[in-house]
């Protein structure tokens, strides 16, 4: 065999060899498939997520005082005493004792109510923490909805991440597991 032969055949060898393995990995046109699918549209998906949080300001709170008496025995014996003090300076005889009673009853209930009155002002004010849950929300990209081709065929499938313009392709299979 003459050297030019040998050389023609050893190379003709290999080019058949190479042009096998390139077509088995799917690297020549009638190989095992394509190696990606194009990318033909991306959408990302999105999703509401709300963040609860606790929110606590400082109030000034008024309070009524405790009531020590709370018959108002005090401002009604008060109101009678001066009631009927100034209803016995009234008429004189019998006239002068239906004054001293009437005043008496007047000034009891007078001083009854008066005693309310000043209870019911009798307050102070505290600071109290006040509390309440407050809900923050905002929008995120939970993921994308990708169109793509493959072997002309087209199809969605969604992605955790931008697959960018094609997505890897194993033996006729997406590759989905994004690389680092």
């Amino acid at each position: 065999m003459n050297k030019s032969m040998l050389t023609g055949a050893v190379l003709g060898v290999s080019l058949a060899t190479a042009g096998g393995v390139l077509a088995s990995y799917g690297l020549l046109p009638g190989g095992a498939g394509a190696n990606e699918a194009e990318v033909l549209e991306v959408t990302e998906v999105r999703e509401t997520v709300e963040d609860p949080r606790e929110v606590c300001k400082d109030v000034a709170v008024t309070r009524q005082k405790p009531v020590q008496d709370q018959h108002r025995v005090l401002g009604t014996v008060a109101g009678a005493v001066i009631g009927g003090v100034l209803g016995n300076q009234v008429g004189g005889g019998s006239g002068k004792k239906i004054a001293t009673v009437a005043g008496a009853a007047a000034g009891g209930y007078a001083g009854n109510k008066t005693q309310e009155q000043m209870q019911a002002g009798d307050t102070y004010v505290t600071t109290e923490t006040r509390c309440e849950t407050v809900v923050d929300t905002r929008e995120v990209v939970s993921g994308y909805e990708v169109t793509y081709s493959l072997d002309g065929e087209q199809d969605t499938i969604r992605m955790a991440y931008h697959p960018g313009d094609s997505i890897p392709v194993e033996e006729g299979k997406l590759v989905l597991s994004k690389e680092s």
